[in-house]
């Protein structure tokens, strides 16, 4: 087998690894998730206790209020994730393979951008959705998948509709992979260069996907913020009502109305969501790799 081939075969591992790990993970942690996008929509300054969220959805909802969402954000989890670690394992083959031994920082950059772009364009309707059953229940009505994505069609655009709030998205995802895939492979190059990759345990791989992921989520996280209100902005029945014209008119009237900590609002659910999701995710990601070669 030459090493175009080998190479091939590693991309497909990829795709299959990166969308259990992904499902895996966001199931792991759909509670949190949902209190995250519960306390970003809110324009109030009164943040509520992130267990306590989680508590109120299980007396109201049962066990469903703590996954509402979760299966449509499995249906999007996979591919993004397939796609996320698709993309950046093709670049990096691409680059390892034309001699070099290591892929450099700006290499990580590039690969990055190119697989947080490609699984967000690839995705995103499902993710408005999931945005969308994510919040019902507490609000209003619940409504089935179908005639929710039958009144986007022909209520807010058409087709276009399915990508509304998908700039801020975008701003804020692939950034966020950037960071991700730079922290983690950075990390783990430096880490195993130095010991050797037969001491790169799961400990390891735990420790520096959550290290990873938290850092990229904290220096993004205002534009995560974004995403959710502006993909619910025309949503029926939506109690609360955004007049913001764009990216930057939003982050100002958010900081005016509620201040720094309001570009922040929900910031600790979600690190309670991305810090095992990131490590978990990265830990089976290395796992089913490791097993498949």
């Amino acid at each position: 087998m030459n090493n175009k081939d080998t190479a091939q075969l590693a991309i497909w591992k990829s795709l299959l690894a990166g969308g259990i790990a992904g499902v895996t993970s966001r199931t792991m942690t759909s509670p949190m998730e949902r209190a995250k996008i519960l306390l970003q929509i809110d324009t109030s300054k009164n943040n509520s206790s992130t267990f306590r969220m989680m508590l109120d959805f299980y007396k109201k909802e049962g066990i469903k209020g703590l996954f509402r969402g979760n299966g449509m954000n499995c249906l999007r989890v996979f591919p993004y994730m397939s796609i996320q670690y698709f993309a950046f394992q093709g670049y990096k083959n691409h680059i390892l393979n034309n001699g070099q031994e290591e892929i450099a920082n700006i290499d990580r950059v590039v690969g990055g951008f190119l697989s947080g772009s490609s699984c967000v364009i690839a995705t995103y309707p499902m993710d408005l959705l999931k945005s969308r059953l994510t919040i019902q229940g507490m609000q209003h009505e619940e409504t089935s998948v179908m005639k929710m994505m039958k009144s986007i069609y022909h209520n807010e655009g058409g087709f276009l509709g399915f990508y509304r709030g998908m700039w801020p998205t975008l701003c804020g995802v692939v950034p966020f992979v950037v960071l991700n895939f730079n922290f983690y492979e950075g990390m783990k190059f430096y880490y195993t260069h130095i010991y050797g990759m037969e001491s790169f345990t799961s400990i390891h791989k735990l420790t520096f996907g959550a290290l990873a992921g938290s850092f990229a989520q904290i220096i993004i996280y205002p534009f995560d913020l974004l995403r959710r209100r502006f993909q619910i902005i025309n949503m029926p029945g939506q109690a609360v009502r955004y007049d913001y014209t764009g990216i930057v008119d939003a982050l100002k009237k958010i900081f005016v109305r509620e201040g720094v900590l309001g570009l922040y609002k929900g910031l600790a659910p979600n690190l309670m969501k991305v810090i095992p999701a990131t490590a978990i995710q990265w830990w089976i990601y290395e796992v089913i790799t490791n097993y498949l070669r």
